[in-house]
């Protein structure tokens, strides 16, 4: 059985998901105003019951294909968004993340994405990580600038969303470009035990 994880960062704690996430995790993915900016609509609690469902059982997989983790601040247990590193091609990862809209501007997002980018170097030993974002998304394009990514390029017609098909803009850092802060001798707890 795979280990439970926790990463923390200066704001916000990773964690594995668990059933008990049903409605705090909806609050992001059933709501129009985050979901406008990710790869899939907004889903309905039943939807997002058998998406929880499955990423749980993906957690339990040796080896995983994905970090796939719930966001909580350091001083509440509840969900406040989500970060996934998806393991793609010789070592790389897809970097996602989606923060619930009543905690924008708050830094979690950037905090959340420097932990999942830290263990997808440090732990991961991955070489590449990217991230698509569509061109509209300032506010995540900003994260990961911010974080050292470089724009590639365009994907025109990535994803489709809300009736329409949308381009994303693909950024990447590379493992000898990251920059890890002084605190990336952060905690990245492995418990065996799970819960």
């Amino acid at each position: 059985m795979a280990d439970v994880v926790q990463l923390d960062g200066r704001q916000v704690r990773l964690r594995d998901f668990r059933h008990d996430d049903l409605d705090a995790s909806l609050r992001v993915v059933g709501d129009d105003r985050v979901t406008r900016w990710l790869s899939f609509d907004s889903l309905t609690r039943e939807q997002q019951a058998e998406r929880l469902a499955g990423a749980i059982k993906r957690a339990a997989e040796n080896p995983r294909s994905e970090w796939y983790l719930g966001i909580t601040t350091q001083t509440a247990d509840d969900l406040i968004g989500f970060a996934r590193i998806g393991l793609s091609g010789v070592k790389a990862g897809k970097l996602g993340y989606a923060i619930a809209a009543d905690h924008w501007g708050n830094g979690y997002a950037t905090d959340a994405a420097q932990v999942m980018i830290t263990f997808g170097f440090q732990v991961l030993d991955l070489h590449r990580i990217t991230a698509a974002i569509g061109p509209d998304n300032a506010a995540s394009i900003a994260v990961v600038k911010k974080l050292g990514f470089a724009r590639e390029g365009r994907l025109r017609d990535h994803v489709f969303t809300n009736g329409a098909w949308r381009d994303s803009d693909l950024y990447s850092v590379l493992v000898h470009e990251w920059k890890a802060p002084p605190e990336a001798q952060q905690s990245h707890s492995h418990d065996a035990s799970r819960q």
